[in-house]
């Protein structure tokens, strides 16, 4: 989870299915509680770039690692490639 302390992150469904797409997301985080059927393109997309996923509890706990107030269903961690 040290990583979502980086700079080179997004976060939201939006924003880290475009890194997903786009080739830029090297891990992405996925909280338990979102949503039924919230996550099930981005985690289908993540299947098949091969991107690693690790899912957190809640919410509220990604949003704790993202350093960001608003509790987030989904954050990724971009390449190094791409600062």
């Amino acid at each position: 989870m040290k990583r979502l302390l980086s700079p080179e992150k997004v976060v939201g469904i939006k924003q880290t299915r475009n890194a997903v797409l786009q080739n830029r997301a090297a891990v992405v985080y996925l909280a338990e509680d979102a949503a039924l059927g919230m996550l099930d393109e981005i985690i289908e997309l993540c299947k098949d770039k091969k991107i690693e996923q690790v899912f957190v509890p809640t919410r509220r706990e990604l949003a704790k690692h993202c350093k960001i107030d608003v509790p987030c269903a989904v954050a990724a961690v971009l390449n190094d490639s791409n600062k």
